[in-house]
């Protein structure tokens, strides 16, 4: 609302607080690095463009990540190739733990990141959202302009495919909708 109202700052406050959240859903739709910043940059864009068009009955959150996957799934629709995603992502956490302990679970963070990465783009999507994210099922539905009972079930399917090429690492146990 700052933002709308003419506050300049309150658009840093955006960038600063959202670009990264942006960037990392484009990545994971998109897997190029270059790629993901042009999204980045363009949502951003289309804020100070369409910033009028917020509709503040919706949570803003849902509102710029549906702006970042439908310019991800447009690029994509353009004739963008998909390539494989750097292995060199920061996605281990450090809290404390030796480092023994910190390059096991970021092997494990990356085969696991690695293997979003080869899924569908639809599966990378509703994974990324709901894992990545941490999105609501509301918020996804939101975001993909979907019901609830769909994203549930997409998200279902989704990870059972990721147990699939994930294997050795896959619990035993049945996962409710």
């Amino acid at each position: 609302m700052r933002f709308r109202g003419g506050d300049a700052t309150a658009f840093t406050e955006l960038v600063v607080r959202y670009q990264r959240p942006i960037y990392n859903a484009a990545l994971t739709i998109l897997r190029r690095p270059e790629d993901a910043s042009d999204v980045t940059q363009t949502v951003f864009l289309k804020i100070v463009e369409r910033g009028d068009s917020y509709d503040p009955q919706y949570k803003l959150f849902s509102w710029l990540y549906r702006i970042a996957v439908n310019e991800s799934l447009d690029l994509l629709r353009r004739g963008r190739r998909e390539t494989a995603l750097d292995d060199d992502l920061d996605i281990a956490d450090a809290d404390g733990r030796g480092p023994d302990a910190l390059l096991s679970q970021a092997e494990m963070s990356a085969r696991i990141r690695r293997s979003v990465m080869s899924m569908s783009v639809n599966d990378r999507v509703v994974l990324s959202l709901r894992h990545f994210s941490e999105c609501s099922y509301e918020q996804m539905g939101e975001i993909l302009d979907l019901d609830e009972k769909t994203v549930k079930s997409r998200l279902f399917e989704a990870r059972r495919r990721l147990r699939g090429v994930l294997g050795d690492l896959a619990p035993d146990r049945h996962e409710s909708h």
